[in-house]
């Protein structure tokens, strides 16, 4: 029987008490000021409060190297497959570094572009964990977690674009720059990218908006006929994000969870940032 090695990246956001035991965590780097952290080290907090000092802030991808450490340790362990699951390819390029790690590797790899992040990754790792216990091969591993990924959902409320303006992730929302001060705007996911859903006049509203959307896509997704996950979280916003998390959680009628951004995403969105994230699992 084949055995399957989950790996991920440090963006991938996991409900408090998963067993993730079994998954290998390749870290990206965040870059403040002077200073170089592996994500971990240094919290989503951390970095907020170097944003709002004015430092700059950026990231950079685990290299090939380590991503094939994390093949080669894998093999080690007796794994004869290997799935690597990763944010979307449109938002960072360590999708680029596993499939260029993968080419080295002592097993077969097969790298997958989520094209999600944050808790909707962490879902997908988990269907493929689950997976890989009951006996899947690689194929059967990756299918499961593109299954999740695919009925997945990240809705965002950011206070300011300019964070994701410099660092190159803004995509469609490009349009919105230049709004005036007074509107706030609501973005998605949409296939990996982030895009603009809507404006909305002052961050109450926005937020308001945000619980409105999640709702109603919740509820789509749940049709489908998965098992509704959802969190809430945020960068920096903690009173704004558990008031959040108490509405869905009444309105959806299932644990909602609370969790703050690492610092690789955070760096990004920058602080005030609450996103939604949901997912259908079958």
């Amino acid at each position: 029987m084949s055995r399957v090695a989950v790996v991920t990246d440090s963006t991938a956001t996991f409900p408090v008490g998963s067993d993730t035991s079994s998954v290998r965590v390749v870290p990206l780097q965040v870059l403040a000021g002077e200073s170089t952290w592996t994500d971990g080290e240094v919290s989503g907090r951390d970095i907020a409060a170097a944003m709002r000092e004015k430092q700059r802030v950026s990231t950079s991808r685990p290299t090939p190297h380590a991503m094939l450490a994390a093949y080669e340790a894998a093999a080690e362990q007796g794994a004869s497959e290997v799935v690597s699951i990763h944010l979307s390819s449109a938002l960072s390029s360590t999708y680029d570094s596993a499939c260029s790690a993968a080419a080295d590797a002592p097993v077969p790899v097969r790298v997958v572009d989520s094209r999600t992040i944050s808790y909707p990754l962490g879902q997908a790792v988990l269907a493929a964990v689950e997976a890989a216990e009951d006996g899947e091969d690689g194929e059967g591993v990756e299918r499961a977690a593109l299954a999740v990924s695919g009925a997945s959902e990240v809705l965002l409320y950011v206070a300011t674009l300019e964070h994701l303006r410099r660092g190159g992730r803004i995509g469609g929302a490009q349009a919105l720059l230049g709004s005036a001060l007074s509107i706030k705007p609501i973005l998605e996911l949409r296939d990996g990218v982030v895009e603009p859903l809507e404006r909305v006049r002052t961050a109450g509203r926005a937020l308001a908006r945000v619980e409105a959307l999640a709702i109603e896509r919740a509820g789509r997704l749940a049709g489908e006929g998965g098992v509704l996950r959802a969190a809430v979280v945020h960068l920096d916003a903690q009173e704004r994000a558990a008031r959040l998390q108490e509405s869905l959680s009444e309105a959806l009628d299932v644990p909602v969870e609370l969790a703050e951004l690492g610092a690789v995403i955070g760096a990004h969105v920058g602080p005030g940032t609450i996103a939604v994230g949901l997912t259908g699992r079958p």
